[in-house]
């Protein structure tokens, strides 16, 4: 009974744990996530959680002090002295607070503390970064500025067009690799594995040069087909390794009852292993796809910034190098870039943790 009730205390600690570190994770996003949707001059003056319900001062009676008043003196309202300091940050005074109204004027607004509620919530943001249209942006101080889009929305079809296929091309072409090293029998089979898994060491950065050198002379730079290639080529070692754990531990009854039957390895292949491993495919493919999305260098090198090919890394990179104060833009493209990994990620999710624990346990 003790050892039970132990193990129950053990248990509550580790969720409270574990929520409390789910809970500082989040917090950050749920900000970024409502200041996307705040207009350009709350979010400079104002907090993001000023969305909910909280306590402000808000401007009450209108004390006037005489035009003889020595600013540089200990200041006397309503029977108590206060310095020109106290009154610029503002002085509580029981439920009350002294601050200058208009400081040349010699007025003090007597502020009451009250429940307030600023919703003011808009989409404004988001078609101001997906498009590359002017538009009007209102200051804190009331005035007006014309700005241009970002024009996002060219950015977002850029990626997708090289994540997708730098997903699919490297997926397929590991799961055949791993099913020849995992179940083929040919001279030199485990020295090239060892090979292959060698160059997951190797950091990118050193191929990049040669690479574009070779690029450069056959044309390829600069092209979709040539990123295709370049992401498949660094991203295959890493989905080889992992297509192979899963495929070598399937049953090897399978292929025995498949070769009896007459079957050939493409047959065996594409009817009985891609089946079998879309709970591997699913998940490797989860991680090709956000290493390729939110890729930034290997895109820089092989396509080059012009703004008709840019990727949403270089673009979401471009907007904080010009316009670090816009909070408005970054905090919108910013969940624009999450949306389609996203969406992979919620898609595919049934398969993920099937897919990482597969070939994990022998039996």
């Amino acid at each position: 009974m003790v050892g039970h009730k132990k193990k129950r205390g053990s248990k509550a600690v580790v969720n409270i744990v574990l929520g409390f570190i789910c809970f500082i994770w989040l917090l950050p996003t749920l900000g970024l996530f409502i200041s996307s949707f705040r207009p350009a001059p709350d979010i400079l003056q104002t907090g993001w959680w000023k969305v909910f319900p909280h306590q402000e001062w808000k401007a009450g009676e209108t004390l006037q002090l005489s035009k003889e008043v020595d600013l540089r003196e200990p200041i006397e309202v309503s029977g108590k002295t206060y310095s020109d300091d106290q009154l610029k940050a503002g002085v509580a005074v029981n439920d009350h607070r002294l601050i200058w109204e208009n400081r040349r004027a010699r007025t003090i607004n007597v502020q009451e503390r009250g429940w307030e509620i600023t919703p003011d919530l808009t989409l404004d943001n988001y078609k101001n970064v997906l498009s590359g249209k002017e538009y009007k942006l209102k200051l804190t101080d009331g005035s007006e500025t014309v700005q241009k889009g970002t024009g996002l929305s060219q950015a977002f079809w850029n990626t997708l067009t090289i994540a997708v296929p730098a997903t699919i091309i490297p997926v397929l072409i590991a799961s055949f690799a791993a099913y020849a090293f995992a179940w083929l029998r040919f001279p030199g089979r485990k020295t090239l594995f060892v090979v292959i898994i060698a160059m997951l060491v190797i950091p990118l950065q050193v191929a990049l040069i040669p690479i574009l050198k070779d690029y450069t002379a056959l044309g390829l730079n600069g092209s979709y087909l040539g990123i295709w290639l370049a992401h498949t080529a660094f991203g295959l070692p890493l989905v080889t390794y992992f297509m192979y754990n899963f495929i070598s531990q399937l049953p090897k009854d399978l292929f025995e009852s498949a070769f009896m039957d007459g079957a050939s390895h493409f047959t065996i292949f594409s009817r009985l292993i891609l089946p079998l491993s879309v709970p591997a495919l699913a998940s490797i493919a989860i991680f090709q796809f956000l290493w390729v999305w939110n890729d930034y260098l290997v895109s820089l090198v092989f396509i080059g910034n012009q703004p008709d090919v840019q990727v949403m890394s270089m673009k979401i990179a471009d907007l904080v190098g010009s316009r670090g104060n816009d909070w408005h833009l970054l905090t919108s493209a910013a969940f624009i870039s999450m949306l389609m990994p996203l969406t992979i990620f919620f898609l595919l999710q049934k398969y993920f943790v099937k897919g990482l624990m597969g070939g994990s346990v022998k039996g």
